[in-house]
């Protein structure tokens, strides 16, 4: 066992252990404090606007789909642009994650979901429209990536999974603002601009976030890579680091603040166990389905004989419950542990998506597919939604964090983009339960690969997993 120090007591303490041992009661009980929250908050909303940005095009597919006259492709390939756009930028926010850090880089994405907002409302053609969503896509792919791994960088060992979780709530509050969103401007009829409401209203929250993001902290982590120990001081002692001079000790022992170490690549074979971790994570958390579910709401609804208004009705209940269901998600992370949500949450999706395939199949009990995919976003989000960027961001060493983050990420939106451009081809040209059956199969492939290959994350410091993962 490595140990760290001595607690005061005398009794060592494990590298990675002592913040959660009674003998380290001053790493233990590290407060939270005023500039800590506001700062993983502010970086948190980035969240906000990938949930908005991602759904607010659920609302608008009808109408879409009468002003372009598009076909099934051609709706699915709509809706799947942004998608495009976070490959993109999931990929390659790793550039800048490492070279500017996670402040301005979050600022870069705040101005492209402003760019694609007020785009996509004065869209004067199809192809303007598919360029606005790409845009807006490459600040999602962003935030997804840079968001996560500041507030990890920041936030102590023994709150890390609440605080990233953070993220994941403000991404199901975006998910339900736009739901709500699109209710409303319905409600009020528009007209024939309606949809042009729906998608520019996100320029709103995009302002804040750009504003706010004025007032946060550069990451003490990063801060060290760059050889800024003085500033990383400062950061660490305003977010109430009660052992500064320790903490900066293990920050720089972990990145080996030489040149070469800084500049390392990430496909090493020495981090293939972190790589299929991160890969495979994010590959099962598109193979659920939930982005098709949460994209194609009102497209569902319909599909079962639901009218617009009352599809837009029934996606805001919809995102209440993701919402409620993270929320609880984040009290449970912490305790329960990231592998024991994801098995159960495989075998909830599981159900829940059996269902759903039986009641299209058998267009019987239409009023139960409410129910059914209420079931399957709450099993969702107390596992893979609250889970999947935790994890990602915790199975990486610190030199290749951020390169580590864009990987997982990246594989994430890849999946997300397919998933997108053919779930209404699949319903148009094979049946409407056929990709409710194949979700529910890959949520049983989930459990397995989970029960045999995955480590549990909980409470371990960002240094000491890289021990446990033998990445050091």
């Amino acid at each position: 066992m490595i140990l760290d120090d001595f607690a005061g007591d005398g009794i060592p303490c494990p590298v990675g252990v002592s913040k959660r041992l009674p003998a380290c009661p001053s790493r233990e009980f590290m407060k939270l404090n005023l500039y800590l929250l506001r700062s993983i908050v502010v970086g948190a909303l980035g969240g906000l606007l990938f949930g908005f940005d991602t759904v607010v095009i659920s609302g608008t597919t009808h109408s879409l789909s009468l002003v372009y006259s598009l076909t099934a492709p051609q709706l699915g390939f709509t809706v799947a642009s942004a998608l495009l756009g976070t490959v993109f930028g999931s990929l390659l926010a790793g550039i800048p994650g490492e070279r500017l850090g996670g402040r301005e880089s979050l600022r870069i994405m705040a101005v492209l979901y402003i760019v694609s907002a007020l785009g996509s409302a004065f869209a004067w053609s199809w192809s303007s429209l598919i360029v606005f969503r790409f845009i807006g896509g490459l600040g999602i792919g962003g935030s997804s990536v840079i968001g996560p791994v500041y507030i990890a960088e920041l936030a102590p060992a023994r709150l890390r999974g609440r605080l990233v979780a953070i993220f994941q709530m403000n991404i199901v509050i975006g998910i339900l603002v736009a739901y709500l969103s699109n209710y409303l401007i319905g409600r009020i009829d528009f007209g024939a601009n309606e949809w042009r409401v729906e998608l520019g209203i996100a320029a709103l929250p995009a302002v804040l976030f750009f504003v706010t993001l004025l007032g946060i902290p550069r990451s003490p982590r990063w801060l060290v890579t760059r050889g800024a120990v003085e500033e990383a001081r400062t950061v660490l002692t305003m977010i109430g680091e009660p052992e500064v001079e320790r903490e900066l000790k293990e920050i720089a022992d972990s990145v080996h603040l030489g040149a070469s170490e800084k500049s390392e690549p990430l496909f090493l074979w020495k981090y293939r166990y972190p790589i299929f971790l991160a890969v495979s994570v994010a590959f099962f958390n598109q193979l659920a389905g939930i982005n098709a579910i949460l994209y194609y709401s009102n497209y569902i609804f319909e599909q079962a004989g639901y009218t617009k208004l009352s599809a837009d009705l029934q996606s805001v209940a919809i995102g209440g419950m993701n919402l409620l269901a993270t929320i609880f998600a984040m009290t449970l992370i912490d305790r329960i542990g990231r592998k024991t949500l994801l098995l159960i949450g495989s075998v909830g999706m599981t159900g829940a998506l059996s269902g759903v395939a039986w009641v299209f199949h058998t267009r019987q009990h239409l009023q139960t597919l409410m129910l059914l995919l209420v079931i399957y976003i709450g099993f969702f989000a107390v596992s893979q939604g609250a889970v999947i960027w935790v994890f990602i961001a915790e199975v990486f060493p610190n030199k290749v964090r951020a390169k580590g983050q864009s990987l997982g990420s990246g594989t994430h939106w890849v999946m997300n983009f397919l998933i997108q451009l053919i779930f209404p081809v699949m319903i148009a040209r094979w049946s409407r339960p056929a990709p409710f059956v194949l979700f529910a199969a890959m949520m049983v492939v989930q459990f397995f690969v989970v029960l045999a290959f995955y480590p549990e994350t909980m409470g371990i410091t960002l240094e000491a997993m890289q021990h446990k993962l033998g990445v050091e």
